[in-house]
């Protein structure tokens, strides 16, 4: 039998609370040499009563923060007012606890007033890539491209409430039934998106999109099966040639990982300047200036758009332009960067396909409020954009490079696209899918244009010769 640990033992304490103590049971039966092991269903309770204390715990210190105005305290005068707490309720209710256990419960509690309460133990799991609340009992996390129901839970949906008001009130955003929709960002770059009734209809819920403490290098990608031996070469050579590059994709398919890894390429010696609603990017290089926008504060006022940093950046003398994803009227101004010398620029669009990355471009633009016709923004995407590589997250929970796509110009009015290369299914191996990123065949037309720069690139890359099933 393994030994419980202190967390074990505290929870089943707690349960115990308003109850005699095992000692005092044995002395009061001393005939009884052997106690009974606990079945499933009284551990079941006792976790369930340990729970509800705990709850009910937080639930007064609360009230007495508050009553005493020290909610906004700082971390330190917390950290005491919680020990304090801690003890007194100890000593007031005889609350059978060891130095330890009233540490545990108070690092505990002020998690629960601090920081994301039952959520923690995710947040410090370094394999937890997506956190997905649904309400205060259905806590779903993504592992290695895997979804899986978890154990945690909160105790009501007004405790998981408290939570996402807390989130957005750190970053200065508010969120309750007058505005039941929050977008924020947590201290160590995590994205979250809540939402509250009458939104929602069964309850509040939280997302969390977590980004890893050590970024994914290009490297580790191909070795990951991403791309190709071919392709790594072939990304490496267009970035450091100052080609303009869109990466498309869905939701969580890799576009922001793909993106910072090919960056490696980019030399120290240019000025870079990255543009991010939430800053995800990491880069090698020394000489970065790094922006990000900002939502309206709580008055509603203070936004800065990606629109407003393009055009700044603009001013800024920057060797490349990098914007972690368009989705609206800075698209035009980040096509007319690239169609007015500011070559090497790199982006991200969420799109299904690259065909529908065109599309969505085009959108863009006219949300803008420029009215221009549709003939000439085709003609700045076609100008601007050298190469599309669409990237997704795969039946297997793999993401890959799906295809790359070369830019050739238009057709009529219909911007035609070259595939160099593309990711093909062969089969599948239990669980995960069988493939190879082959080459089309063709040689893209940018070779003359990279060789007119003096840049050798071999035409095997591009030779119709299959590569390794990954």
């Amino acid at each position: 039998m393994s030994k419980p640990t202190p967390e074990s033992e505290l929870r089943t304490r707690l349960g115990k609370i308003g109850r005699p103590t095992r000692l005092q049971r044995e002395k009061s039966q001393p005939d009884r040499l052997v106690q009974p092991k606990p079945n499933e269903a009284d551990t079941s309770s006792r976790r369930g009563r340990a729970v509800t204390v705990k709850g009910r715990l937080h639930g007064q210190l609360l009230d007495d923060l508050d009553r005493r105005g020290l909610l906004s305290a700082d971390v330190d005068q917390l950290q005491g007012e919680v020990d304090a707490f801690v003890a007194e309720v100890a000593a007031t209710e005889q609350l059978p606890l060891n130095d330890a256990e009233r540490s545990r419960l108070s690092a505990d509690l002020l998690e629960e007033t601090l920081g994301l309460g039952p959520l923690a133990s995710l947040m410090a799991d370094p394999s937890v890539t997506d956190i997905l609340v649904n309400g205060p009992h259905h806590v779903y996390v993504e592992r290695y491209g895997n979804l899986e129901l978890t154990s945690v839970e909160f105790r009501d949906a007004d405790h998981l409430t408290r939570i996402i008001q807390r989130i957005a009130s750190r970053v200065g955003r508010r969120i309750d039934e007058s505005v039941p929709m929050v977008d924020a960002r947590l201290p160590d770059g995590s994205r979250v998106n809540a939402t509250l009734p009458p939104v929602t209809l069964d309850g509040p819920t939280l997302s969390i999109r977590r980004f890893g403490k050590r970024r994914l290098r290009r490297g580790e990608l191909h070795r990951l099966g991403m791309f190709s031996d071919s392709m790594e070469e072939f990304f490496s050579v267009v970035v450091r040639s100052r080609l303009n590059i869109l990466v498309s994709g869905g939701t969580g398919s890799g576009k922001s990982t793909f993106l910072g890894a090919i960056c490696e390429s980019i030399p120290d010696s240019e000025r870079i300047v990255t543009i991010e609603d939430a800053a995800e990017l990491v880069l090698d290089q020394l000489h970065v200036v790094r922006m990000e926008t900002r939502p309206p504060n709580v008055e509603g006022t203070g936004t800065i758009a990606a629109r407003d940093l393009v055009v700044n950046a603009l001013r800024m003398r920057p060797d490349r332009i990098i914007v972690g994803e368009v989705r609206a009227g800075e698209c035009l101004d980040m096509l007319q960067a690239m169609n007015t010398g500011h070559d090497g620029s790199l982006t991200t669009a969420h799109a299904n396909s690259p065909r529908d990355a065109i599309s969505r471009l085009s959108t863009m633009v006219l949300m803008s409020g420029m009215e221009l016709p549709a003939s000439a923004i085709r003609e700045q995407i076609v100008s601007a954009i050298d190469l599309i590589i669409h990237v997704r997250r795969f039946e297997d929970g793999i993401r890959r490079v799906e295809s790359v796509d070369e830019l050739v110009g238009l057709e009529g009015n219909t911007p035609q696209l070259q595939q160099i290369f593309r990711f093909e299914v062969t089969g599948r191996k239990g669980k995960r899918l069988q493939g190879k990123h082959v080459a089309t065949g063709t040689v893209p037309r940018l070779v003359e244009k990279l060789r007119a720069r003096s840049i050798d690139v071999p035409t095997s890359w591009f030779e119709k010769e299959t590569g390794p099933t990954r």
